[in-house]
């Protein structure tokens, strides 16, 4: 039996793809609500159907528990716990630590715990290592084996499969290491053996490094471009037809997810320890971080040409989840710059239909309960603007263009055959 802690966006898909190929799966998590619900064959994921679940759980192949005792029936656990930054924008890894408490003591000769929580290089090797050691009293390599492999999913992707998504893995020895390819052979197509679990944590910090650095230097061009007045996204669709040696990136308000606006830190965090400075991870952040205020001050300057000032003013944010097509709203630069325009004293609503109503959450429990506003021309006319942060395919542009007097675009969603005077390019 295989334990998976941790039925987010990364631990349930993977639960699934495993039952599907005929594992038998413990789904293991803190919150009882995601268990109630995987158990009564319920999805409280948008991206992922009532119907997936229902046919592994009614096959006997899947089901979920809150009671961590329970990996002591299992050969194989994987750990997809979350890794944030704490206030201090450090790396938090104490739900790996204390997910790791809470199973040693129950873990048993031969078993293989893999991490695939996104962390620093030593996470595996050092960190969970000590705590499984110490609460197993058994010898990692030796009495149980070790691995770490990243967590590779796509949300709002209708062509990512998790059996298609190559996997890589690092093992502490390696035993480990043939252990750990031989269990995700059960799941995809191809696994990808790297050296260590440090050279695997290191492949996902890349993976999302590049993402950011990448980001940051569009979004540095959108506005360049801007003032030069050129559309980055005609340039953009230009560079793409090149068919060599460029990789398209869109610009945005800010980053989102619980990957890329984190990811990099956790490198910048560690290479301190090894006397090294991350100059070029650090100004991506920099400028990724101030993408919301550029935003704002053009919706300032479009208020401002229609003679209204953003405070008292009736913004509309259009999209709250950090990605289109999901329902995943964690890090959205969306609540950013909710905060920026409520403190400068405007009225702000939102509209997502992926996010209808807004959870409690660490950073954003301020918001928590506020709901999405139906979407009719009776309440839209009633904004003064309205703030595109996020381009959902399922929502009717041509409505919002007719139904609003002002619309900040920050994601190129308006057709340009709709485009007018009121529609400004951010």
């Amino acid at each position: 039996m295989i334990a998976i802690i941790g039925l987010g966006y990364v631990g349930l898909p993977l639960a699934l793809q495993f039952a599907r190929n005929g594992a038998s799966v413990l789904g293991l998590d803190i919150d009882a609500a995601k268990a109630i619900a995987i158990n009564d064959k319920q999805s409280y994921i948008h991206h992922i159907s009532a119907q997936s679940i229902e046919e592994q759980v009614d096959a006997g192949r899947l089901r979920a528990s809150t009671d961590f005792s329970l990996v002591k029936d299992c050969d194989s656990v994987i750990i997809c716990v979350p890794t944030p930054l704490n206030k201090n924008r450090e790396p938090d890894i104490s739900y790996i630590l204390k997910t790791g408490q809470a199973i040693a003591p129950f873990l048993t000769k031969g078993v293989l715990v893999v991490l695939e929580s996104t962390t620093y290089p030593g996470t595996t090797d050092e960190d969970l290592r000590s705590v499984l050691e110490k609460g197993s009293g058994l010898t990692a390599g030796i009495d149980f084996h070790l691995a770490f492999s990243p967590e590779r999913e796509d949300p709002g992707n209708p062509d990512s499969k998790v059996a298609r998504i190559p996997k890589v893995v690092g093992g502490l020895t390696p035993a480990c290491l043939e252990r750990a390819t031989a269990l995700y052979g059960l799941a995809v197509e191809r696994v990808v053996q790297v050296s260590s679990c440090r050279a695997a944590e290191a492949t996902k910090l890349l993976e999302n490094i590049f993402r950011s650095v990448n980001i940051a230097l569009v979004n540095e061009l959108k506005v360049v471009y801007g003032a030069m007045g050129i559309d980055i996204w005609e340039v953009i669709e230009a560079a793409k037809t090149k068919p060599f040696g460029f990789m398209p990136f869109y610009p945005g308000p800010g980053l989102g997810g619980h990957c890329i606006p984190i990811d990099p830190f956790y490198l910048t965090w560690k290479a301190r320890e090894y006397g090294q400075t991350t100059r070029f991870i650090e100004l991506a952040g920099e400028i990724n971080t101030s993408m919301p205020h550029y935003v704002i001050g053009k919706l300032v300057d479009a208020l401002n040409a229609v003679k209204k000032p953003l405070n008292g003013s009736k913004i509309l944010l259009m999209g709250l989840a950090y990605k289109a097509n999901v329902d995943d709203d964690r890090e959205s630069p969306g609540y950013i710059l909710m905060d920026m325009m409520q403190q400068a004293g405007a009225d702000v609503s939102y509209y997502d239909p992926f996010v209808p109503v807004i959870r409690p959450s660490r950073e954003h429990s301020h918001w928590a309960g506020t709901q999405s506003i139906e979407w009719n021309q009776e309440t839209v006319s009633r904004f003064d603007a309205a703030l595109i942060a996020t381009a959902h395919s399922n929502v009717n542009y041509q409505q919002l263009v007719e139904w609003s007097s002002l619309i900040i675009d920050t994601r190129n969603a308006i057709n340009k055959s709709l485009r007018s005077s009121k529609v400004i390019s951010s």
